[in-house]
């Protein structure tokens, strides 16, 4: 071995390390192989960028933008709406939707196919009696199964085009993977609804009426002379935060505000709403001279003003409670309420948890000018509605790795975090203070309108069954036209697929259908710089021979010769490294060695790049292997090891498929 050769294959084995610690994000870890390699000389300075302009990354980049035009003009919300399964038995339910998934990421990004089914998903679980986890599962599975199908399902697919492109007079076509793509789909969706679902883990999800956020909620009142009165409620939020205590709300001389403002001074009268560990309640109130309002009793003038004239203590259910029951257990003889009823009746007496598991009917309006007439809760006639929201965070979502406290979530966005759930576990301590992951369940509270736009802006989805709104169907069906046209392009040979889908995506600006501010946030940036920075990575493996060094290696040692037993092993690498790291990353490490495997045996080098291509888009036994794994994590309420249950034998069935497929489609 060369000094070269020894250098990127440290590099490359550190690079794999870090990818499976996942403590920094994949488009850091490859910015690192990147730069480690320039820094040792295999791979040239002056090219080292030049992966920002391959055809693959472009072809990347536009899709996703294209993807992101069909759910913003609702498009692709209409053919989930019109297709998506009526509960009738599980097997059925779950083979439609299963189905749908795989058809809608054959032509869009995968995860954005499984953001849009993951509510209907839970929500025909919920009629079906079955855990959520059973429906989500499969459905995550086929949406990764259905990327394989065609060049832009998935981007490993479009990485394996572009090796293909460097040995060949072009690389693969539109619909080049779609035989043996199709067969593994078509198989691994009928057996995720035949059977398939069964394996997988009954875990029961915490929603919105059963999350126990460990604490207490109380109603106070601001004593005159305590230290309370006087302060800011930014001053106020910091103090009790040693107490590990939130302010929920306030009441005003009847004016009811769930997020007051940070300069908002207290005065002695007004009435707070707290949140706090049970051993620090009496540390809270003794120190700041807050009164439980069990010990005020409210004169007849200010009676309507006070919606709660005891303290409104509660501590949930440790033990999930099914939906709708919501049983709780009383810590005193004071009456309780769940928490998700208890926050609303502050506002008003009126409040219901609705089946979407959304709070509705808050009061949070002014007394109106015109008149003195107050509503029976204590409220005006004007209201506007506050909800709960659970909203799953996505992978590569900005929200991850920041806290409530730095997000700065009441004074900028008007909502409070409530709860966090992660890996079935609930978050109670230090709240404001934890930091939010990718599959996190947290809890929201305000305003659906606020709720909409933040997780917009951050990369949420709401689990509640969503209402489907089509701005125009116009805009829905030209966004569909441009994408269809841009295929068909790229299908028929008609322009290379970069040009086909970079012209896609002009249009889609020239006729004004997606804002050009948008247009830029609708790119995983994370996925682009990862795709270029190890392009001259895997590039460096072919110039420095060690691509053949470790081919030779596993022909002589394993396949032994053997065609079918080097194209097995090839095909086993790829889903093995897929399931701990990116799956794009797995394609740009593993097709330089399956190109320089085939010619080293004189064959075909197609079939061995179609097999790097179905195992880097397999990756079923972890939740970091694939995106779509990480975004049902919360949801579902897995842990780490529940995806082998399903995975493994889904594993062995696109093996056996792809095993038979391959030589058929691809001869050898």
């Amino acid at each position: 071995m060369s000094v070269d050769q020894i250098l990127i294959l440290v590099i490359l084995f550190v690079t794999i390390i870090l990818f499976i610690m996942g403590k920094w994000r994949h488009d850091v870890v490859a910015l690192f192989a990147l730069t480690a390699c320039v820094a040792v000389g295999v791979v040239p300075g002056e090219i080292a960028f030049s992966g920002f302009s391959h055809p693959a990354v472009i072809t990347v980049a536009c899709v996703l933008v294209m993807s992101y035009s069909l759910q913003r003009t609702g498009a692709i919300d209409v053919v989930a709406n019109k297709l998506a399964p009526k509960a009738t038995s599980p097997t059925l339910t779950i083979a439609a939707l299963t189905g749908l998934a795989a058809v809608m990421s054959a032509f869009m990004n995968n995860v954005g196919a499984m953001a849009l089914l993951m509510p209907v998903a839970i929500q025909l679980a919920n009629r079906l009696k079955i855990a959520p986890g059973q429906v989500l599962m499969p459905v995550a599975f086929g949406a990764i199964l259905g990327g394989m199908t065609t060049l832009i399902g998935t981007p490993p697919n479009l990485i394996v085009a572009g090796f293909r492109a460097e040995y060949a007079d072009q690389g693969f076509g539109m619909f080049s993977f779609t035989p043996v793509g199709f067969a593994v789909a078509f198989i691994g969706v009928t057996f995720l609804a035949l059977a398939g679902w069964r394996l997988v883990p009954a875990r029961q999800r915490m929603d919105a009426a059963s999350f126990d956020t460990g604490r207490y909620l109380i109603e106070v009142k601001v004593v005159a002379g305590g230290k309370a009165e006087g302060m800011t409620i930014w001053h106020l939020e910091r103090a009790i935060d040693d107490s590990e205590g939130q302010l929920l709300g306030m009441v005003r001389d009847g004016e009811k505000v769930i997020t007051p403002h940070w300069n908002k001074v207290l005065k002695a009268g007004d009435l707070l709403m707290l949140e706090a560990e049970p051993d620090k309640l009496s540390q809270l109130l003794s120190a700041f001279g807050l009164q439980l309002l069990e010990n005020v009793k409210p004169t007849p003038k200010k009676a309507e003003e006070h919606v709660l004239a005891t303290v409104l203590s509660v501590k949930l259910e440790r033990e999930r409670v099914p939906h709708g029951s919501l049983p709780v257990q009383p810590t005193t003889e004071i009456p309780t309420k769940p928490v998700a009823q208890l926050a609303g009746n502050w506002f008003d007496r009126r409040v219901t948890v609705s089946s979407e598991r959304t709070l509705r009917g808050f009061q949070v309006g002014m007394r109106d000018p015109t008149t003195s007439t107050v509503s029976e809760s204590g409220g005006s006639s004007d209201s506007r509605e506050i909800v709960l929201v659970e909203m799953v965070v996505l992978p590569n979502a900005k929200i991850i790795h920041h806290t409530a406290q730095d997000l700065e979530l009441r004074s900028r966005f008007g909502l409070n975090l409530l709860a966090i759930s992660r890996h079935g576990k609930h978050s109670i301590d230090r709240l404001r203070r934890t930091k939010i992951g990718a599959g996190d369940v947290i809890l929201m509270q305000g305003e659906p309108e606020r709720l909409a736009g933040f997780a917009s802006q951050f990369g949420c989805v709401p689990l509640a069954e969503r209402t489907i709104r089509v701005p125009s169907k116009k805009r829905a069906f030209m966004a569909s036209g441009i994408m269809l046209l841009a295929v068909l392009g790229a299908a028929l040979g008609l322009m290379p697929a970069a040009l086909s889908f970079a012209g896609g995506v002009v249009a889609l600006m020239a006729f004004r259908l997606i804002p050009l501010r948008q247009l830029y946030e609708s790119i995983d940036w994370s996925i682009v710089v990862l795709l270029a920075a190890l392009i001259p990575v895997a590039g460096a493996m072919s110039t420095t021979g060690t691509a053949d060094w470790m081919a030779n290696g596993m022909l002589q040692y394993v396949a032994q010769g053997h065609t079918l037993v080097a194209l097995g092993v090839i095909l086993i690498l790829s889903m093995t490294l897929s399931d701990f790291m990116n799956n794009a990353a797995t394609a740009a490490v593993m097709c330089p060695v399956a190109i320089s495997a085939a010619l080293q045996l004189g064959v075909n080098p197609d079939a061995f790049l179609m097999a790097v291509a179905v195992g880097a888009s397999c990756a079923f036994l972890t939740p970091i292997g694939h995106q779509n794994n990480t975004l049902i994590l919360g949801p579902g309420g897995f842990r780490f090891g529940d995806y082998w249950k399903l995975g493994l034998p889904m594993e062995i069935l696109v093996f056996i498929i792809a095993m038979i497929m391959l030589p058929i489609v691809w001869p050898l």
